[in-house]
């Protein structure tokens, strides 16, 4: 008899750098785009208000629906009534937008000075008549798209309780959606297609036609979404009642994923996340699992996709690539990339939640056993002077790093890609797998066209002095 041998585990690591990441009030760029009846009023220093005009500066065209707050001398010395100002804040933005909810951000500023933010909102409401959440999302946190699940987290306790009786079909936002120009009888026919199953709501927030998008993929297994949050208005939340299946689409997302289990009592559907046709298949092949449904034609679908991406995967399968950790997304496109033939030598991540992403973990050792590659090393926390060390000893044929890190990298050589970009484009779902390789490779085709004119050469001979 011969023992069968363990299963090998993946190789975490924990070093203790600084998290090299934006501050996560710039959650505010994508979240007042997607929730359109919203306004979000960030609460910080001048600080903070720089930030903003810097991050954002491209939308100030767009009339945004966000403001800074500017905590002066007096705010913080507690020589002001901080409830006075921000109730003027908020009448001025009610006579001016009239907005469904109003967002209150806090900051590292109002953490330090222990600035009662959940106090004072519950008792302007009341006054002003607008809903007012308080999401603390400062620079405390260990990534900026945290931002979005202190926001969603938040949120997550403003969902009703139980959905209305009689709501018409057409007030709900994913409805209208998909039902967009058909008649009557032909969405009739649509709704009776649909398998008798537990409420199910996604959470995570995705642009519309991604949105559509997934939600189609899991129409055509039968599978129904009861609603999506955050929604595209704030009136428009999804109910959430105890016994009801959750499911997130954001490997960083795991605060909200706690709120809806504990506060809302949801039963978590602990899925790999749908970036990538391998992804997204796992996702839905879970959620049906779940759900009791066979999925059907999962297969043939993933398989149209690689075979639709061939031009890409030719430019980059054999190829090294090193991720210095920034956006919380690096397991998830680490696991993509090495279905796709690259060599992933190392995942830095800022925070690692090994129970939200569980299923991704796994997925990432099924799918090193089945390319027949090593497991990378998930180093949490990484210290960039080391992996500065590491990337010369390594010398991967990309790095995906912050912003902060890229141009020095490229002097040097090296080709980078900014990690920031994956966060703001469409990752999500089979159709959309394509684009990642675009972000991917386009480094490498641009060092390949340039090799044409010798510039190649160049960058060697200035790294060298």
């Amino acid at each position: 008899m011969t023992l069968a041998a363990e299963p090998q585990a993946l190789n975490f690591e924990c070093e203790t750098g600084n998290y090299h990441t934006f501050c996560p009030i710039s959650c505010v760029a994508w979240l007042y785009q997607k929730i359109e009846d919203s306004f979000f009023l960030v609460i910080g220093t001048k600080t903070c208000g720089y930030f903003l005009q810097n991050a954002m500066g491209v939308m100030i065209f767009a009339e945004p629906r966000y403001a800074m707050a500017e905590l002066e001398e007096g705010d913080i010395s507690a020589q002001l009534n901080d409830y006075e100002e921000l109730k003027r804040l908020c009448l001025q933005i009610k006579r001016d937008r009239n907005p469904s909810v109003i967002v209150w951000i806090g900051t590292c500023t109002t953490e330090i000075i222990k600035m009662d933010l959940e106090g004072l909102a519950p008792r302007l409401e009341a006054e002003i008549g607008i809903p007012v959440v308080v999401a603390r999302a400062n620079g405390l946190d260990y990534a900026f798209t945290q931002g979005e699940d202190t926001v969603l987290a938040a949120m997550a306790a403003r969902c009703p309780e139980k959905a209305l009786e009689g709501e018409k079909k057409e007030r709900l936002a994913i409805s209208s959606l998909l039902n967009f120009g058909k008649k009557k009888e032909e969405v009739d026919a649509d709704e009776s297609g649909y398998v008798k199953h537990t409420p199910l709501v996604l959470f995570g927030s995705l642009p519309d036609p991604v949105v559509t998008n997934l939600t189609l993929e899991l129409k055509k297994q039968g599978i129904k979404v009861s609603g999506w949050l955050p929604s595209k208005r704030f009136t428009e939340l999804p109910a959430i009642e105890e016994g009801y299946y959750t499911c997130g689409v954001n490997p960083f997302l795991s605060r909200t994923a706690t709120t809806l289990m504990r506060r809302r009592k949801t039963k978590l559907i602990g899925a790999p996340f749908p970036i990538g046709p391998d992804g997204t298949r796992a996702w839905i092949e879970k959620i049906c699992s779940v759900m009791g449904i066979t999925p059907q034609g999962l297969e043939e679908r993933e398989q149209q996709i690689w075979e639709s991406m061939e031009d890409y995967l030719q430019l980059i399968r054999g190829k090294s690539v090193f991720f210095m950790g920034d956006n919380l997304l690096e397991v998830s496109l680490a696991r993509f990339l090495t279905r796709c033939g690259m060599h992933v030598q190392e995942i830095g991540i800022p925070y690692m939640d090994k129970r939200y992403q569980g299923a991704e973990l796994e997925l990432l050792q099924k799918t090193c056993n089945d390319m027949g590659v090593p497991y990378p090393t998930i180093v949490e926390k990484p210290d960039n002077y080391n992996q500065i060390e590491r990337i010369h000893q390594l010398k991967p044929d990309l790095v995906i790093t912050g912003m902060a890190h890229a141009n020095p990298l490229e002097a040097r050589g090296i080709n980078t890609k900014w990690s920031v970009e994956f966060t703001f484009a469409q990752i999500h779902g089979f159709s959309n797998a394509r684009d990642i390789l675009e972000l991917v490779t386009r480094p490498l085709r641009r060092n390949n066209s340039l090799k044409d004119l010798g510039w190649d050469k160049l960058v060697r001979e200035e790294a060298k002095v």
